[in-house]
């Protein structure tokens, strides 16, 4: 799809950097540098073109001196400029030419003559234009996904690697104890064995693995992003000068022993000490994190984020952080034993650090969050800009005022409860070496759903992701976002928020607006469902187009959908009086059926149920059709840069427009 219009937002940071100590900012800044100096691994992951792509962008800003009015002229007019510039905007927001959020391609809206007369500015362009030129403007690929004639990926980057294949290799991985989080997969042009590229400093040594009945090898290829991961590694350096504190400096080294080696062990020993550095004011997320742009499912996008801490809504979470256990007794699976919470629940909630920094519970490792414990990190600005964005028109005209009065609010503790009590619960059941359960195998626990005693569980060596594979992340986000809005109608925890039937905005009012949300959600996710290939672009999406459909389905007429075809509208009407009575059973009964697929590695049963009911077909196509007309314009953000001048490190935030974006990458220097 061609890019005309944005809605770009300033995520803004001066009034919580100006209380940071000089030490803070310090290290604030050299984090911030080791983040930045990732993009160029992200938009390796994600196209061929799109490295060349970001190079011509920055290298055109560098030719006008970022005096874009400059290029305006007999082949190029002011019209064409702001369409590329907003082409411009878009890609550098997202760190690629394909959405963040969906993982469709998106193309210029100009035509292929206007850039072939900017490249004419000086040969560097004419170079680079001569890399992109087809492919910025190709269409298939329409979106990410395993190689094909409609779909690519940069994760499997050469000689098309089949489906098949990717498993294959995977479990050549798996039985030698290789994490595939930071590689992609390629085939040799022998076109029998296959290269496992490793993100790692160092590009020297490396295993070969034999294929099934020696039919082939698996290669393992260290130095895969190696020069970025080197200045990475080297503003790590930097910033451990000025930690807080001593886990701060083991952290940061074991991040670094990891890029440089490429080794997840290492990561993984980062992740048990950075979860023990409590509210920290400069906090960090750093690594191969979240496999969601792999078609596959295993292999990770490089994640890296620094944010500072805002105290006053920090000390809130910190309130809810300290009754969670409560309403863990709350939620489907509780049972008798285990002091109230049921055999798959931990025995021992260990709360979260939890800081107000969108979206993110980490480790990812299952076995560290339940050994080790974990962190909740919400970005609040992003949070506040989204809620003022023009959102999809799918209330009521005549309830519209209210909705957008309650959105915030009610999204943002959907999303804190999301990450505390969705994320942060569940037991699996793990044989962790053969004949060593984590439960009493000779009297397993009985399945609330069944009434039978369990039959399977994570044997050793299996994970989450390799059982799970492609509906791992959906299935998470599926059960975590179930979580949140199965207890947004406590009134306890509601007036624990702030939130009573007297307040300003009442709890009654924000539990009814969570429910105009899932409905809205649900329908916003259809726009990310690829029609070409049956598959879906974004975890959360499908996740939320899935409770969309449980309710309709099984929530007895708590919510409906009316489409006006004709008029390419769809309205969203919640019934207030089966919330409690309809609504949230229908929701309870999906979450625990996702929690026990998830505690007991029932790929097979999850499988079967999570695809029929995310399932998009007959009056969904044309729902989705109504959704796709009535996209609003996307979200582009503009970030500060910090300075370091002498000693002192300032910060210089951008104007909230296209330019803004285009001159705040400019000035980044990565």
């Amino acid at each position: 799809m061609a890019v005309r219009e944005v809605q770009v937002f300033r995520l803004g940071i001066e009034a919580q950097f100006e209380r940071l100590t000089d030490r803070e900012k310090r290290y604030a800044h050299h984090m911030a540098r080791s983040a930045w100096y990732g993009a160029r691994i992200i938009l390796r992951q994600v196209s061929p073109e799109s490295s060349a792509i970001f190079d011509f962008i920055l290298e055109l800003h560098r030719e006008c001196a970022g005096n874009w009015n400059s290029l305006v002229g007999s082949n190029t007019s002011s019209e064409d400029l702001q369409l590329f510039l907003t082409y411009a905007a878009t890609f550098l927001s997202n760190i690629g030419n394909y959405y963040g959020s969906g993982d469709q391609k998106f193309i210029p809206d100009v035509d292929p003559t206007i850039l072939r007369q900017l490249a004419k500015k000086s040969p560097k362009l004419t170079g680079l234009y001569g890399e992109i030129s087809e492919a910025i403007y190709a269409r298939p690929p329409f979106g990410l996904g395993y190689p094909s004639g409609t779909a690519q990926s940069s994760y499997y980057p050469k000689n098309n690697v089949s489906e098949s294949e990717i498993a294959m290799v995977s479990k050549v991985l798996e039985r030698h104890s290789i994490y595939p989080e930071n590689t992609r997969l390629q085939k040799a042009d022998d076109d029998t064995d296959y290269e496992v590229l490793l993100a790692s400093v160092k590009s020297e040594g490396g295993a070969q693995l034999p294929l099934p009945d020696d039919t082939g090898s698996v290669r393992i290829v260290p130095g895969d992003h190696s020069s970025d991961l080197q200045r990475v590694c080297a503003e790590l350096v930097e910033a451990s000068k000025y930690a807080a504190n001593d886990q701060q400096r083991e952290y940061l080294n074991t991040y670094k022993e990891s890029f440089q080696s490429g080794s997840l062990d290492a990561y993984r020993t980062s992740q048990r000490i950075w979860v023990r550095d409590k509210a920290p004011r400069v906090e960090n997320i750093f690594g191969f994190v979240e496999p969601y742009r792999d078609p596959h499912g295993t292999r990770a996008e490089f994640e890296a984020l620094v944010g500072i801490s805002n105290d006053e809504e920090t000390e809130l979470l910190a309130k809810l952080v300290e009754n969670s256990a409560a309403f863990i007794r709350q939620l489907p699976w509780a049972a008798s034993e285990e002091d109230g919470k049921g055999p798959f629940e931990k025995s021992l909630f260990e709360p979260p650090d939890f800081s107000s920094i969108h979206r993110i519970n980490l480790p990812n490792y299952n076995d560290i969050r339940q050994e080790d414990g974990f962190k909740n990190v919400i970005i609040a600005n992003r949070m506040v800009a989204e809620s003022q964005a023009q959102q999809y028109p799918f209330i009521d005209a005549s309830e519209e005022e209210q909705f957008k009065k309650h959105k915030f609010p009610a999204y943002y503790w959907w999303v804190v409860l999301h990450e505390l009590l969705g994320h942060g619960t569940g037991r699996m059941m793990v044989e962790t070496t053969e004949g060593d359960f984590n439960f009493d195998i000779k009297k397993p626990p009985v399945n609330p759903i069944t009434g039978e005693p369990i039959t399977s569980w994570y044997k050793p060596g299996q994970t989450w992701t390799g059982q799970f594979g492609d509906l791992a992340t959906t299935v998470d986000e599926c059960r975590a976002e179930l979580v949140g809005a199965y207890l947004m109608d406590d009134p306890e925890l509601l007036g624990l928020l702030g939130f009573t039937e007297s307040s300003g905005i009442r709890a009654e009012d924000l539990t009814y607006n969570l429910y105009q949300q899932l409905g809205v959600d649900g329908l916003r996710g259809l726009s990310n469902y690829n029609t070409d290939g049956g598959k879906w672009g974004q975890a959360h999406s499908r996740a939320h187009f899935a409770m969309l459909k449980c309710l309709l389905t099984d929530g007895g007429g708590v919510i409906t959908v009316t489409h006006d075809q004709a008029r390419q509208s769809l309205t969203v009407r919640v019934d207030r009086a089966k919330i409690r009575t309809h609504g949230k059973p229908a929701l309870g009964k999906m979450l625990l059926r996702l929690h026990m697929f998830r505690c007991t590695a029932d790929a097979g049963g999850c499988r079967t149920y999570y695809e029929e009911l995310s399932r998009v077909d007959g009056v969904f196509l044309d729902w989705r059709e109504t959704v796709l007309a009535k996209k609003p314009p996307p979200l582009v953000f503009v970030h500060a840069n910090t300075f370091l001048e002498g000693d002192a490190v300032t910060l210089k935030e951008y104007e909230p427009t296209i330019k803004g974006v285009i001159e705040s990458w400019a000035e980044r220097k990565v």
